[in-house]
């Protein structure tokens, strides 16, 4: 066994040794290379994706992936034979169109450049100015905007409509959501008041759309082509590896958050994402939570029906062929391969939203040509899709008294687990607990409040449960309550991280058993260090400590 291991080392430094001289030309200047293997084992698989990115697995296990120049490095360690690839942004020479008038568009037959992409997003809400608006949520490492558009019917408030989040393209080279989705953007606008569908999704959803999440990569050699597009950014990282992750922390992939990466958590904390998919090429499958561990999420029923619902609708339309792989189009992420930093895991586990991974082709960069039918096939699951925000139980939390809006709790009892409950907004007191159909009971709950639950709630699929709960002030008697400066998320927390969430700035935490014994104690030098580990704690209460510049305060954190 030992000579065994020995030989295995000696050709993997072998291996590598043999390949530096040929790295050069393996790269060339791009910032990856595209490879393929095949595993001996689902856990040959798993164990090598915290070492590359990998971007498919077959049945039997044929792995295509990509890496760095150090991750490949890595990988060549393990002895593992490999062949290097064609780029897929290399196979065809896209059709481009550098002018684009959103207003006598016809064929959807074309990829637009990078500056007509960012003129079409203003020219629709230029266009459309009561019922759209551009959010220029930050820069790239290369100076590309990142832009969200939102679509609304009260442009100019926020009234407590669930909002809802589609974004593509966040690995450059998978490009057909790149157009499908400025497809989408131009048919709600457009038949906005014509169709009485698109008018109630408009009119009862807070809609956004992120066209393009990562535009170096896709605009790499150029703005005027996406020709030669990479999956990773300008720096080489995997930005659907680079966020915090539920089991392993906040830098999984152990890269410092990518400036994209940091624009999109912002934006996602200002906001109060209830439901969306992030838009991938390279298969076809709708991939559902969890992607970091094998545990099942407390709403996995839920996930099969809208992931099934999404599919079969698209099974009406599109050819046999078509998103038919997996479990007839739909797949656990987990079960498929592991990957940990994923964006997914992260909206669902630290934003309690919820966000699917939806694999739209097999093909990463589609001729132009064919860009109608993939719209065809899944236009009308998009707008299932959104609809299913609008669905499961929701309301408002107000405070008995004075009728404001509260930010509560709303917790599922004997249901939830895994950060799956949720929370309602501050600013409009609504909530969206988004349900399979079943009988629930249901806790709400705020510090300072005495909480109400709600017993035999009746959900069915494609309705909406409406309950609007009073909350009593436990200290309506008392002038002045005690200031709370932090939230945990998850809480309870069965694994992994915990995240300390506060408006104030955050100097230390704090984390005591019952005993009265510190076990934990965190300087925070920066927002990474708002991520608690709890893996190592055992199952019972513990006291956090959270200090501010405002003084201390305290919660109790539960480990179950």
């Amino acid at each position: 066994m030992l000579r065994k291991i020995i030989l295995t080392l000696l050709i993997g430094l072998l291996t590598v040794v043999l390949h530096a001289q040929d790295l050069d030309e393996m790269f060339g200047d791009r910032p990856e290379v595209y490879f393929t293997f095949k595993a001996d084992s689902r856990t040959q698989v798993n164990r090598l994706s915290s070492v590359i990115s990998i971007d498919k697995v077959t049945p039997r296990l044929q792995v295509y992936a990509y890496a760095s120049r150090g991750e490949l490095v890595k990988f060549m360690r393990s002895g593992i034979y490999f062949e290097v690839l064609p780029p897929p942004s290399t196979l065809i020479d896209p059709r481009m169109t550098d002018d684009v008038d959103t207003r006598n568009i016809t064929d959807w037959d074309f990829y637009p450049t990078y500056d007509a992409y960012i003129d079409m997003m203003y020219q629709f809400e230029a266009d459309f100015p009561y019922l759209c608006k551009v959010i220029n949520i930050g820069n790239t490492y290369e100076e590309r905007d990142l832009l969200v558009l939102r679509i609304t019917d009260n442009i100019n408030q926020q009234e407590g409509e669930p909002q809802f989040l589609y974004s593509s393209s966040i690995h450059g080279d998978e490009t057909t959501g790149y157009v499908l989705m400025l497809r989408l953007i131009h048919y709600l606008l457009n038949e906005y008041g014509a169709n009485p569908r698109i008018t109630a999704i408009v009119n009862g959803m807070d809609i956004y759309i992120c066209p393009l999440a990562n535009p170096d990569g896709t605009f790499h050699l150029s703005n005027t082509n996406i020709y030669g597009a990479t999956r990773y950014n300008s720096h080489g990282i995997d930005l659907n590896r680079n966020y915090p992750d539920p089991e392993d922390g906040p830098h999984p992939d152990g890269n410092p958050w990518q400036i994209e990466t940091i624009n999109f958590m912002n934006f996602a904390e200002d906001h109060h994402f209830v439901i969306g998919a992030n838009i991938h090429g390279g298969s076809e499958v709708l991939n559902y939570p969890w992607d970091t561990w094998p545990d099942l999420a407390a709403d996995d029923d839920w996930w099969i029906y809208v992931c099934r619902e999404y599919a079969d609708t698209v099974h009406i339309h599109a050819p046999s062929n078509y998103l038919s792989g997996f479990n007839n189009g739909i797949t656990n992420g987990y079960q498929w391969y592991t990957i940990s930093g994923g964006r997914q895991d992260y909206m669902n586990y630290f934003q309690q939203a919820r966000e699917f991974t939806l694999e739209i082709s097999d093909t990463k960069l589609l001729p132009a040509s064919q860009l109608p039918d993939l719209w065809e096939y899944n236009y009308r699951s998009f707008l299932n899709f959104i609809e299913q925000g609008m669905y499961g139980v929701r309301g408002k939390i107000t405070d008995s008294a004075t009728g404001d809006p509260l930010a509560a709790e709303v917790y599922v009892l004997n249901h939830e687990e895994d950060s799956s409950w949720v929370y309602s907004t501050s600013y409009a007191g609504n909530y969206h607990r988004l349900l399979n159909v079943g009988t629930y009971d249901i806790k709400y709950s705020r510090s300072g409040y005495i909480p109400q639950t709600f017993t035999g709630v009746q959900v069915v699929n494609n309705e909406a449960t409406v309950i609007d709960v009073e909350l009593v002030n436990a200290f309506s008697s008392v002038y002045e309550q005690y200031p709370e400066h932090f939230d945990i998320y998850p809480n309870p927390a069965t694994s992994g991280y915990v995240r300390i969430k506060s408006a104030l700035q955050i100097l230390k935490i704090q984390v005591y058993d019952m005993s009265g014994s510190l076990i934990r104690e965190v300087v925070v030098q920066g927002p990474d260090d708002t991520f608690v580990d709890i893996s190592t704690l055992k199952q019972g209460t513990y006291l956090v400590y959270v200090f501010t510049e405002k003084g201390r305060a305290s919660r109790k954190l539960v480990r179950q």
